[in-house]
């Protein structure tokens, strides 16, 4: 039976996440979606309750969607929604949980891997976050969770862009793609967002596509070059993000507790060093690491390996074959809080054959 697509719908208090997710639900897309509201407390949902139980309620609601707010722990509530499907009490082909705004969303992503039920009725799709263009500035500024929050997303959509002049989101975009790099931008006024930026975007799926943003690296080239030398093609240099060190009469870039950086290289990696830095690298800074992802070439190998993290969970798998005249280069991003960005370099530098 196919995996049920999931997608973790977060953002700060107040980004917009209810309205886009309200909007999603009116649309006329034929998706029966089940939406987890991962909250405490009671949901004032007026519609006829299927199923009450202590730590959950199940509701449908009038467009046929199924609503479930969660009060106790997250795993049981979804093997409770996909025993209800197998029986045929419940109808659904998709799931949305919208987190509190005050989540780390690092725990729910955690639960599609940490029990087998789960593991095997689930897919984890994306991570989806809501990012108020006004107020954004100031609550990454403050909060530790909405900083988290842009550090996990494989998609950020800026919500209330109609209340800021174009320089204002410039900016803003500028310090979410410095953030998180490999997350697309788009925007989602009022909710209206087309639902292929939502759904389906399999941002969690293995896959032999690194999805960077080109000018993350082609910017970490740049600012490598003018602060030190040009690099050669075959350079090991740390490609990292340098762009706060800029001054006289630019705008200062705040030095943000979530940040990525980006290590490539043209020399393939001993697979025996790699898996032992790997390994304790995830253990000593697992909890620091919010997502990390990357295609390796490996010396003797003849497919891109591909591996992918959240905190302490690792997983790789074999890509597609490297093709003739195709050059093979390792593209590697971490993103996460106060990573010892050196420690990471000199120990990937280590590795290669």
């Amino acid at each position: 039976m196919a995996l049920i697509p999931t997608t973790i719908l977060t953002g700060f208090l107040g980004a917009g996440k209810t309205t886009l997710l309200n909007r999603i639900l009116q649309e006329s897309h034929g998706y029966k979606i089940a939406v987890i509201e991962n909250e405490f407390g009671p949901e004032n949902i007026d519609n006829a309750i299927l199923v009450q139980e202590s730590n959950e309620q199940i509701v449908e609601m009038n467009n046929g969607c199924i609503c479930c707010t969660v009060r106790g722990d997250l795993i049981e509530a979804l093997n409770n929604l996909a025993r209800q499907r197998a029986a045929g009490k419940i109808q659904f082909d998709r799931v949305v949980i919208e987190t509190t705004g005050l989540a780390n969303p690092g725990p729910v992503a955690q639960t599609f891997f940490m029990d087998d039920e789960v593991a095997s009725r689930y897919m984890l799709d994306a991570i989806v976050t809501v990012v108020d263009a006004r107020h954004g500035m100031q609550q990454l500024d403050a909060q530790e969770e909405a900083q988290r929050q842009v550090g996990f997303a494989d998609r950020i959509l800026l919500s209330k862009t109609d209340l800021v002049d174009e320089p204002a989101i410039d900016q803003l975009t500028q310090r979410l793609g410095r953030m998180n790099p490999r997350a697309p931008i788009s925007k989602a006024d009022f909710g209206r967002v087309p639902l292929a930026d939502v759904l389906d975007l399999r941002g969690f799926n293995l896959n032999d596509k690194l999805e960077l943003d080109p000018d993350f690296l082609r910017a970490d080239e740049d600012e490598h070059a003018h602060h030190e030398h040009a690099c050669s093609a075959d350079c090991q240099h740390d490609h990292a993000h340098h762009g706060h060190h800029k001054h006289h009469g630019h705008a200062h870039h705040r030095h943000d507790q979530i940040a990525a950086f980006a290590f490539t290289s043209e020399r393939p990696f001993d697979s025996l060093k790699l898996d032992e830095f790997l390994g304790q690298i995830i253990q000593v800074f697992g909890p620091q690491l919010l997502r990390y992802k990357g295609i390796l070439s490996m010396a003797g190998g003849e497919r891109k390996v591909i591996f992918q993290g959240v905190h302490q969970m690792m997983g790789t798998d074999l890509g597609a074959k490297w093709q003739d005249g195709e050059p093979r280069c390792s593209k590697m991003v971490f993103i996460g809080k106060d990573l010892p960005k050196d420690i990471f370099i000199a120990g990937l530098k280590q590795c290669l054959v």
